[in-house]
C-alpha cells in the first residue's frame, strides 16, 4: 500500500465499520421514532454536530493525501536533481509542501542553516488546527450529551411529580405523567448514549487517523531533507556547483523558449510581407511604385465605387410601383 493513501485508507475503513457497528446496534430499537418525539431536541444537536465533525474530518483527510502524494513525488525529485531541481507538479496549485521547498531554497541560497522544524510547523500547523478542532467537536458531544442526561432527568421527575399529584384523582392525568416521565428517561439514556460513542468513539478516532497522517506526512519530508538535500545545506564548492548546474538548465530552457518566440515572429513577419505584396497586386502595380497609404486609398475609393453601384443596381431592379411610392412619399415630405 502506498504511504501516501494510508490515511485516506484508514479513513474510510474506519467509516465503514463505525458505520456497520453503530447500523447493527440500533437496527432493532426505535431511535428514529425517540428523534421524532424529543422535545428537548438535544438529540438532533447532539447528530448535526457529529455530521459537520465527520465532513471536516473527510476534507482534512483528502487535503492530507493530496500533500501526501505531492510530497512523494517531490521525494523523487530530490534523489534526482537535489534541492534547487524541486518544482511543483502542478504550478497552479502549489500546496504545503512546495512552500516549504520553496522556503527552504530561499534560507540555502542565503548560506544559512535552516530550521526544518520549525519550518514544517509553521506550514501544516493550520491542517494541525483543523484536525484538534474535530477533537474538540468530539468531546463537546459528551458534554451535550451530559447535558441531555440531566434535561432528560427533569423531564423524569416533573412527570413523577404530576403523576403522584393526579394518583387517585385523574387517570388521564396520572398516565400523561407516566409518558412524561418516560420519555424523560429516554432523553436521559440517548443523549448520553449519543455523545459518548459518536463523540467519545467515533469522532475522537476521525481526529487521531487525520493527526497520525500529518505526523506521517511530516516525519517523511523531514526524512527526505536528512537524506537527499542535506549537502545542499552546508556551503560547499560541491553545492554551489550543482546549484549553478541547475541555473545553467534552466537558463538553456529560456533561450529554447526565445528561440521559439523568435520562430514564430520570423512566420509572422513573413505573413506580413505576403499581405503587402497581395496589397500590391490588387492595386495592379506589379513594380510597387505606388505605397501603402496610395494603395489603401485606392481600395477604398473602389470599395465606395462598388456601394454606389450596388444601389442603382438595387434601385434599377425596384418594380415601377415602388418607385412611384417612394415619390409620391418624397413629395409629401416636401
Amino acid at each position: 500500500m502506498n504511504w501516501a493513501y494510508r490515511t485516506f485508507i484508514l479513513w474510510l475503513i474506519w467509516g465503514s465499520a463505525a458505520t456497520t457497528i453503530y447500523l447493527g446496534l440500533y437496527l432493532d430499537t426505535d431511535i428514529l421514532e425517540f428523534l421524532r418525539e424529543d422535545k428537548s431536541k438535544i438529540t438532533w444537536i447532539i447528530i448535526t454536530l457529529f455530521l459537520i465533525g465527520v465532513a471536516t474530518s473527510f476534507i482534512l483527510t483528502v487535503l492530507i493525501t493530496r500533500e501526501a502524494v505531492e510530497a512523494s513525488a517531490q521525494d523523487k525529485l530530490a534523489q534526482e536533481n537535489g534541492l534547487m531541481g524541486l518544482e511543483p507538479t502542478h504550478p497552479r496549485k502549489r500546496k504545503a509542501v512546495n512552500r516549504f521547498y520553496e522556503a527552504l531554497k530561499i534560507v540555502s541560497a542565503n548560506n544559512e542553516a535552516p530550521n526544518i522544524e520549525s519550518l514544517l510547523n509553521m506550514e501544516y500547523s493550520f491542517y494541525l488546527r483543523i484536525s484538534h478542532a474535530v477533537e474538540v467537536l468530539g468531546n463537546l458531544l459528551i458534554t451535550l450529551g451530559l447535558i441531555g442526561t440531566v434535561i432528560g432527568l427533569t423531564f423524569t421527575l416533573t412527570g413523577l411529580t404530576t403523576s403522584l399529584d393526579a394518583l387517585g384523582t385523574d387517570q388521564d392525568l396520572l398516565l400523561s405523567g407516566l409518558r412524561k416521565a418516560m420519555s424523560g428517561m429516554g432523553t436521559a439514556f440517548y443523549t448520553t448514549l449519543l455523545g459518548a460513542v459518536l463523540g467519545g468513539v467515533l469522532l475522537r478516532i476521525f481526529a487521531l487517523i487525520t493527526e497520525n497522517g500529518i505526523g506521517g506526512l511530516h516525519d517523511h519530508i523531514t526524512k527526505t531533507c536528512m537524506v537527499y538535500l542535506a549537502p545542499d545545506f552546508k556551503p560547499s564548492m560541491e553545492r554551489d556547483v550543482r546549484f549553478l548546474n541547475v541555473e545553467i538548465e534552466a537558463l538553456g530552457e529560456r533561450v529554447k523558449a526565445l528561440q521559439e518566440v523568435f520562430r514564430e515572429s520570423k512566420g509572422a513577419i513573413n505573413e506580413f510581407h505576403q499581405a503587402i505584396k497581395e496589397l500590391y497586386e490588387l492595386s495592379g502595380d506589379e513594380k510597387g511604385t505606388y505605397t501603402l497609404r496610395e494603395t489603401l486609398h485606392m481600395q477604398k475609393y473602389y470599395r465606395a465605387l462598388l456601394r454606389q453601384e450596388l444601389q442603382l443596381m438595387q434601385t434599377l431592379n425596384r418594380s415601377w410601383w415602388s418607385r412611384f411610392k417612394d415619390f409620391i412619399l418624397s413629395k409629401r415630405q416636401a
